[in-house]
């Protein structure tokens, strides 16, 4: 049975998961001293979503987004923070990465950590950084580095209280089962985690600094947070919306820290209306060629059966997620009507600017 994590009360592996690994294959690359860890799936003709996790994730976090985008014709790339230790080392880096890959212009999803590490790089790199999706975010990290009296010594701190000390930040339960299930899975990734893993990344969450202003529009960032909790105080998340007050908002009224995992189609739902709001176009009709490598190819390469529709559908290696993946998500965090509407179809109206109430009518039907 495979199993999450290195624990002796792991949990067993999600089935949609299982299948994830068993079609889109993890990236290692060195740049210079630094392993950069990411998974790269999607047309290479759109302009990629990168998406950057907090300090307990992985690029394994963003999983169930890299099915659904990528299967929609969007570039997904969902990275590794490698062992950076401070901002400017993190900002090098990140462009040294990009370089690699030949990939000029990126659109980024970042969450807590992730975010903030997005907004510094956006603030020094504006001419790469063309749009923002922030999730559970802050401006600065003066509360963090005052939390952290210790921080000094984080080199010399054993792996096992480093972890502890990560896994206290996460909100024990009792939760819903989707949001049980999303931090079950994000443990088993941070046992996964080297203990310069984890020192690399508190150092860059109580390093102090702060977000300087963007050249970036605010109409070309979204905010998505969610209303129930996170590690992130209210007063950090509320000082983002206040730093950019025309962006757009996207709230979920439940989804804890790991919205991506527990919220996943109104988390997904929410990067496709962004990207198609910043102009990017998917590329569906390049879908079928997808390989195991994570290149679109040929028809031919269609035939290989390493494309997501052409694997075996196996109910022992797939969840129920993996079967709504052509199926628009619907979105119910952001209506505050008790009745049940459909708010991903109000939503993509009021945000790609179209209100059609005979395909309403007919989605609803159908």
């Amino acid at each position: 049975m495979t199993v999450l994590g290195g624990g002796g009360g792991a949990a067993a592996a999600p089935g949609d998961y299982v299948y994830f690994k068993s079609v889109v294959p993890l990236h290692k690359i060195s740049i210079g001293s630094k392993l950069w860890r990411y998974y790269d799936f999607g047309p290479k003709a759109v302009q990629p979503l990168i998406c950057i996790p907090g300090i307990a994730g992985t690029a394994d976090v963003y999983y169930k987004q890299i099915m659904s985008l990528s299967m929609k014709g969007y570039r997904v790339i969902s990275i590794d923070v490698p062992q950076v230790w401070n901002h400017h080392e993190w900002i090098h880096s990140f462009e040294k990465f990009l370089d690699s890959m030949n990939i000029h212009h990126v659109h980024i999803y970042g969450t807590s950590l992730g975010g903030f590490l997005a907004q510094i790089f956006a603030q020094q790199r504006p001419r790469r950084v063309k749009s923002l999706v922030l999730s559970n975010t802050f401006l600065e990290t003066h509360k963090f580095a005052a939390a952290m009296p210790w921080s000094p010594v984080l080199n010399w701190t054993p792996s096992f209280l480093l972890k502890r000390y990560l896994l206290t930040g996460i909100q024990d339960g009792p939760h819903e089962p989707f949001i049980a299930d999303s931090v079950d899975f994000v443990v088993g990734q941070v046992e996964t985690l080297s203990r310069e893993d984890l020192s690399s990344r508190l150092m860059l969450n109580v390093n102090v600094a702060s977000v300087g202003p963007l050249s970036l529009p605010d109409s070309f960032i979204t905010i998505m947070d969610t209303n129930d909790y996170s590690a992130v105080p209210q007063q950090l998340k509320d000082q983002v919306n206040e730093r950019y007050p025309s962006a757009r908002r996207a709230v979920l009224r439940t989804g804890g820290d790991f919205p991506f995992l527990s919220r996943p189609d109104e988390v997904t739902l929410y990067l496709q209306l962004h990207m198609r709001r910043v102009g990017v176009e998917p590329r569906p009709d390049l879908v079928q060629g997808f390989t195991r490598g994570g290149s679109s190819g040929s028809s031919n390469d269609h035939k290989d059966g390493n494309s997501f529709d052409d694997r075996p559908r196996d109910d022992g290696d797939r969840s129920s997620g993996g079967d709504d993946r052509e199926v628009e998500p619907s979105v119910s965090g952001s209506h505050d009507s008790d009745e049940p509407i459909p708010t991903s179809i109000l939503l993509a109206n009021t945000v790609l600017g179209t209100d059609n109430s005979a395909r309403h009518v007919s989605l609803l039907c159908s």
